[in-house]
């Protein structure tokens, strides 16, 4: 059975995301104190109301928990389909073009693979291997990690659907723009070419050959249960991130004051700067920052900052400049990476914060 999802966990041993067969204590701590704080409040919530900051995490955690369980499980669903999906079509959607063409198309299947934002740098590296331009490879990282279907759903239940699907588009607009001015560079001989070629098949064509596979498709019971517990054990890590996230959160609402959160992260220069400076040093998944980057716009009112907050995470992470360092063979194209994209990030931000002032 061909996997199309790579996940940080099954990539590499040492990798920080990875579990193996040890006990996954991020993953059991986090499930057991969200449990603690959403029966606490289910069933305690008037006994916890002198409890102070206590109560106020608890209550965070109960609203959270209602408000995302069903996009969590809709992911759920959606990793154990696209896990069965062939890698050979992502390579294919990509294909050997260069220019513009070639970029869009790196960008939409970063969009489409539910991947979190460690689990990307495998398969970025992987295409990169394969063949795939710089400015493809980029677009392709940019656009991927928030934008799983996954973190769609939240997003949608946290912050309503024109938000999320503004956001996404202008990740998009970032992705599409960094990985021209990637083509850009190397082109002239500023950063280096990818001197590997893809390999895809000569005679593959990807809806004859999709349209293939979904005759052959073998809904059979044990190929249910198969794909069901192949999402469940995928889909770990994502629960883990979103839990921690869902935590981190309501640790935020109950020990920092709304005007306090205002003021540090409101529509501001300022806000807007010490917002990239959080994402930056904040070394979390995806999945983790989704509910912080919800708070942002909804406490704070400063949807651009939240914009910032999600992409910022993605263009300044060390793990992922240091990945691409190692596959490219060059720190200078890695470094390039935040060079290219904050400064858009930061305009986007101040844009978005001023038409919604």
């Amino acid at each position: 059975m061909t996997q199309t999802q790579q996940h940080c966990h099954q990539a590499e041993p040492d990798h920080p995301c990875h579990s193996g067969d040890r006990t996954d204590w991020l993953l059991w701590i986090c499930a057991a104190l969200t449990a603690l704080a959403w029966f606490g409040h289910l069933l305690f919530a008037s006994s916890l109301s002198n409890l102070g900051v206590l109560h106020e995490i608890a209550h965070s955690v109960f609203e959270l928990v209602n408000t995302i369980w069903w996009g969590v499980l809709v992911g759920y669903l959606m990793i154990c389909l696209l896990g069965q999906v062939p890698r050979e079509f992502v390579s294919s959607l990509l294909g050997t073009g260069r220019g513009l063409a070639g970029i869009v198309r790196a960008t939409l299947a970063g969009i489409l693979l539910d991947l979190c934002s460690h689990g990307i740098l495998m398969v970025g590296a992987r295409l990169y291997e394969r063949g795939a331009s710089t400015g493809q490879v980029m677009a392709f990282l940019i656009a991927s990690p928030w934008n799983s279907l996954s973190l769609t759903l939240i997003l949608i239940a946290l912050i309503g659907l024109p938000w999320t699907l503004g956001f996404i588009l202008l990740s998009a607009v970032v992705a599409i723009i960094a990985g021209l001015i990637f083509e850009l560079l190397v082109s002239r001989g500023v950063l280096p070419d990818n001197a590997n070629r893809i390999e895809i098949a000569d005679d593959f064509e990807f809806w004859p050959e999709a349209r293939r596979r979904w005759q052959q498709f073998p809904v059979t019971r044990g190929f249910v249960l198969n794909a069901l517990k192949d999402g469940l054990s995928e889909s770990r890590m994502v629960v883990r991130w979103i839990l921690f996230g869902v935590l981190l959160a309501s640790a935020v609402r109950g020990l920092v004051p709304a005007e306090m959160f205002q003021s540090y992260f409101g529509p501001t220069l300022a806000g807007l700067a010490v917002t990239l400076g959080v994402a930056t040093v904040l070394e979390v998944c995806s999945e983790g920052s989704t509910p912080l980057a919800a708070d942002i716009l909804n406490r704070a009112q400063a949807p651009g900052n939240s914009f910032a907050f999600l992409m910022g995470g993605v263009a300044t992470d060390y793990t992922e400049i240091m990945v691409l360092k190692n596959t490219t063979g060059s720190l200078k194209t890695a470094l390039f990476l935040p060079l290219i994209t904050v400064p858009q990030i930061l305009l986007l931000g101040w844009v978005i914060n001023l038409l919604a002032s």
